[in-house]
């Protein structure tokens, strides 16, 4: 029998404003659709670590309150669809003015590949935050005809250790280790 794992990610939350102006520009989108991201599962994902053996969020944690530190200079960008061909999620771009969020993502990835926690992906970090799943049997839509967010400046809050749990009714987020930063 496999050994129990445990889906976890490493997210940096925005403040109160940034997540309301995400929430506003979700609520925009069609329903028939989307099926939208709850307000407190709204996130800027920093390193994905998948499906990892019950038991190392611990030594995971213990990277993550190593390596956080302040993302200031964020702005909510344009609207994004992800995967760009056939898109399953509708995210906002985040603009990282001082590349502190670019910098605050290789730390946490170069540290957790050392430690022997995560294997880096190929494709490049990508700041987004997404705000919407596309429903099962909806068609992927066009970006002409998505209203962009309203562009609001924000500094990140913390870097936050999730675990995911998926069901039905989407994927569940319970924190692990808090970092605050902001």
């Amino acid at each position: 029998m496999a050994a129990p794992t445990e889906r976890l990610f490493v997210a940096l939350d925005p403040p109160a404003g940034a997540r309301a102006a995400l929430a506003a520009f979700r609520d925009r989108a069609d329903p028939s659709v989307w099926r939208p991201v709850a307000d407190e599962a709204l996130h800027v994902t920093l390193v994905f670590l998948g499906h990892r053996p019950e038991g190392e969020s611990a030594r995971i944690a213990d990277v993550v309150r190593a390596c956080a530190g302040p993302a200031p200079d964020l702005a909510i960008g344009p609207a994004l669809l992800l995967p760009p061909r056939r898109a399953r999620v509708l995210c906002a771009e985040v603009v990282d003015g001082s590349g502190a969020l670019a910098a605050l993502h290789a730390r946490l990835v170069a540290a957790l590949a050392e430690a022997g926690l995560h294997e880096p992906e190929r494709r490049r970090f990508r700041p987004h935050a997404t705000v919407a799943r596309l429903r099962a049997g909806a068609r992927s839509p066009r970006k002409a005809g998505i209203e962009d967010p309203e562009p609001v400046a924000f500094a990140g809050e913390a870097v936050t250790l999730y675990r995911s749990r998926l069901s039905r009714a989407g994927a569940r987020y319970e924190p692990l280790e808090r970092v605050a930063v902001g």
